[in-house]
């Protein structure tokens, strides 16, 4: 054999290892699809939440285009975007996925797939048929409860302690949302002790007029319920709210930091870290059946002074001094 022959042949063969161990490296590599239903690509609290996960992925040793692939889907609260990316993400059979809010979980939930699902920024899981109990919740899904029904009527005296001149109400709820119903029939009940009414605000089709319609008249707070289309229009909800000079009080803090009067409820970065550590043992071999489901352990208050300002309230002061966050 000719010296150039042989060092051809002995280079392949010293490739060969190389190549090997890159392939094993493929075949260890685990694809997650992750899909933001409420958020933009360049929502700076959906890339919070996004952080927080991966962070927490890494420190359980799992990175990005190492020993992972995480295929990421942003529906910015579009219910046709999210319709497509949840096809599109069951198409492409990814060893796991991770979802947000209820309408999108229930679209996926309507597939009966056998991929298993791990949810944040639901509320309804077990009465939305998702899962058997919180305990066991069986089948390929569990995940994260942001608010049980009673919720609702939690919104109304907290807002209605902010606004105590407040005399009706407008739930913003959509008819996607199952949980909605909960939420409303928790805040009906209350209303009667509050001295308020509760009227329904559909925004499904038309959010901005919805809105505009209800709350012309003067003296009119609003109850800003949890979904993909109220979160990824929160700051034109918080510019409406302003206009007509109503109260609103909102699910999530980042909703009080761009602008909102009031907001109560968990702190979904920690359900985010908590997913990724659903997400390893499901990877390492546990079964999301065995997974319980995990409720908040506490819910934090946030208000806004200068939105409260803007619109003619004084925030009382025993309620100033309840609230994990105020922001001046």
């Amino acid at each position: 054999m000719r010296r150039r022959q042989f060092l051809s042949v002995l280079g392949g063969t010293a490739a060969w290892p190389l190549v090997a161990r890159a392939q094993q490296a493929d075949a260890r590599q685990r694809r997650v699809g992750v899909l933001f239903g409420a958020y933009t690509e360049v929502d700076v609290a959906g890339q919070a939440r996004l952080a927080a996960f991966t962070k927490a992925l890494h420190d359980l040793g799992w990175d990005d285009g190492r020993n992972i692939r995480l295929d990421y889907r942003w529906g910015g609260g579009k219910t046709d975007q999210n319709i497509r990316n949840v096809t599109q993400l069951v198409q492409s059979e990814p060893d796991a996925i991770i979802i947000t809010s209820d309408p999108v979980l229930a679209q996926l939930h309507e597939m009966k797939i056998t991929i298993p699902i791990i949810f944040t920024q639901v509320s309804e899981p077990v009465e939305g048929g998702i899962v058997a109990s919180l305990a066991r919740p069986g089948g390929n899904k569990t995940g994260f409860q942001n608010f049980e029904p009673a919720i609702g009527g939690k919104w109304l005296q907290v807002l209605k302690e902010v606004a105590p001149d407040m005399k009706d109400v407008g739930a913003l709820v959509s008819r996607d949302a199952s949980a909605h119903a909960g939420f409303l029939r928790s805040a009906d009940t209350v209303a009667p002790s509050l001295g308020v009414t509760v009227a329904r605000v559909d925004v499904q089709d038309d959010l901005e007029r919805a809105i505009a319609v209800y709350a012309e008249k003067p003296g009119r707070g609003l109850l800003v319920f949890p979904h993909p289309r109220t979160i990824a229009n929160r700051r034109l909800i918080n510019s409406l709210a302003r206009r007509y000079q109503s109260p609103a009080i909102y699910p999530y803090r980042y909703f009080a930091s761009d602008g909102g009067l009031v907001s109560y409820g968990p702190d979904q970065l920690d359900q985010w870290r908590g997913a990724a550590v659903y997400l390893d043992r499901i990877l390492k071999g546990e079964k999301p059946a065995d997974l319980p489901v995990q409720t908040p352990t506490r819910y934090e208050l946030a208000i806004n002074l200068k939105a409260a300002k803007q619109i003619g309230l004084i925030v009382p002061a025993a309620l100033l001094a309840r609230a994990d966050e105020v922001i001046e």
